[in-house]
């Protein structure tokens, strides 16, 4: 196997599938060449239905160079509610051409309708175009995201004669079946490609790759070392302002009176969430002096350096721990790789998962829900389940409540979070720290088209798994450029 990018590495991706050249090329040249529309699973009623019963409006919005949350709150502001009111399925791209669904409670449908448009001369929000398509009874959320189309433009490509020949190989890592070394066929492909379902280099922060560390080091109950981390840790790839300031912030971190008031007053406005950790310290150590010293004790909740890291918003403080438990998937997965281990069908000891029942036609969504463990006398069944896209093979997302695999399986699983100096019930935490923990299916699976004139990738995702899952076979460039 090739192996991976050193940055991917570092977030527990040790390796390439497609043993081909990179086709090498950049992303994202323009909004449009990176294009995503939800594939829609959420019901609606016609507009005319009763708004006692139906509050929600739900409106298809296609955006064209937009945050998710920057134009939910412009649209909250255009039409004078609370941002509150305004809810969606999935966060997207700012650097994109997105098309997805937003509900907005107790507005009527006319005032939605009347804003929206690609330009300023256009009434309403520039760089939205809004249609409304029904009503609801509650609004939408992350639940109801089924999946996302991807149409993307691969500019200057190296050598995109190249893209068949990736093609080839991850349809053969699709099916187990046995590489010939034959090229690729040039031009228009389409066939049935599968890739390791890792998670991309954006779930840890894409110039910093820390959330995981910090998660981690929560985990293991080092609160200390999670701030630091977090605050500290200057990186090359950041901007020189940025990297004074932390190593001001490691520099304290290794003083016996540290002096947090230094590294606030060091740290640039744009790091908001770092100055609200710096701030909790500074506090910290006015009410409490000595409480923050090399040598101070811990205590077992985490003392002042919990509420360090709570004085951030609730979902990057769950984010640390999201990252920390990715990180661990995606090292089993190389290890699995590592081990000659399959990923389209079970051996003894995996644990399988079942497809989701009411998932749209065009996708296969894994159901985490819907567990089966494999034995010798199950690994047949299941793998013709596998074969028909009616199961999946999976991996522990870590948590409290997780059941580790056994055999082959559960020998990686256990090795790599023994490597980490974690274990399940580690996750047991405080506040929005905890975690129950789940499965993920290992293989992602998906119907590839290839064009040329310009090199273009055409796909279709479920829900939770990463476009950079796909392209990073192709290009295999820095993740960075993804």
């Amino acid at each position: 196997m090739r192996p991976a990018h050193p940055t991917e590495q570092v977030v527990g991706i040790d390796y390439y599938v497609s043993d081909a050249e990179p086709i090498g090329g950049r992303l994202r040249g323009r909004p449009a060449d990176f294009r995503v529309r939800e594939i829609e699973a959420f019901d609606v009623e016609p507009v005319d239905a009763d708004p006692g019963a139906y509050p929600d409006v739900v409106c298809r919005v296609t955006l064209w160079g937009w945050d998710t949350n920057d134009f939910a709150a412009r649209l909250s502001d255009a039409l004078g509610v609370s941002r509150e009111r305004v809810s969606w399925a999935g966060t997207k791209d700012k650097h994109a051409v997105t098309t997805q669904l937003f509900s907005v409670r107790d507005v009527a449908p006319e005032r939605i309708a009347a804003i929206g448009g690609e330009s300023d001369a256009d009434a309403g929000i520039d760089g939205a175009e809004i249609d409304v398509v029904g009503r609801a009874g509650r609004p939408i959320s992350f639940g109801d995201l089924a999946g996302n189309e991807f149409e993307i433009v691969v500019r200057d490509p190296d050598r995109p004669e190249l893209a068949g020949d990736v093609t080839a190989q991850l349809r053969a890592f699709a099916t187990g079946a046995e590489r010939d070394g034959s090229p690729g066929e040039g031009g228009t492909a389409d066939a049935e490609i599968g890739v390791p379902n890792v998670f991309g280099h954006q779930r840890f922060g894409s110039r910093r790759p820390i959330t995981h560390e910090v998660g981690l080091a929560i985990v293991r109950g080092d609160w200390r070392a999670a701030v630091r981390t977090y605050v500290g840790t200057p990186f090359e790839a950041e901007p020189d302002d940025t990297r004074r300031a932390r190593a001001v912030v490691d520099d304290q971190f290794e003083s016996a009176s540290p002096d947090w008031q230094a590294c606030l007053d060091e740290t640039p406005h744009k790091l908001g969430f770092e100055r609200a950790m710096l701030h909790a310290l500074v506090e910290a150590e006015a009410d409490d002096p000595g409480s923050t010293a090399q040598d101070a004790p811990v205590p077992e909740d985490g003392g002042v350096w919990r509420t360090a890291l709570e004085a951030v918003p609730s979902n990057l403080q769950r984010l640390f721990v999201h990252a920390a438990q990715s990180s661990l998937f995606n090292r089993i997965l190389s290890e699995r790789l590592d081990a000659g281990l399959p990923f389209h069908r079970p051996v003894a000891g995996d644990v399988c998962c079942f497809a989701d029942a009411d998932a749209p036609p065009e996708i296969a969504k894994p159901d985490p829900g819907r567990l089966q463990r494999v034995d010798d006398s199950r690994v047949e069944i299941l793998s013709r389940h596998c074969e028909r896209g009616r199961a999946f093979v999976t991996a522990p997302l870590v948590g409290t409540e997780t059941e580790l695999a056994d055999g082959d399986p559960g020998e990686i699983e256990r090795e790599v979070l023994s490597d980490a100096g974690v274990e399940p019930a580690d996750f047991s935490l405080p506040g929005e720290f905890d975690s129950t923990g789940t499965r993920r299916a290992i293989l992602l699976r998906t119907d590839v088209g290839v064009d040329t004139d310009p090199l273009t990738l055409s796909f279709s995702l479920p829900s939770g798994s990463y476009a950079t899952a796909v392209l990073r076979e192709y290009l295999k460039v820095d993740p960075l450029s993804l």
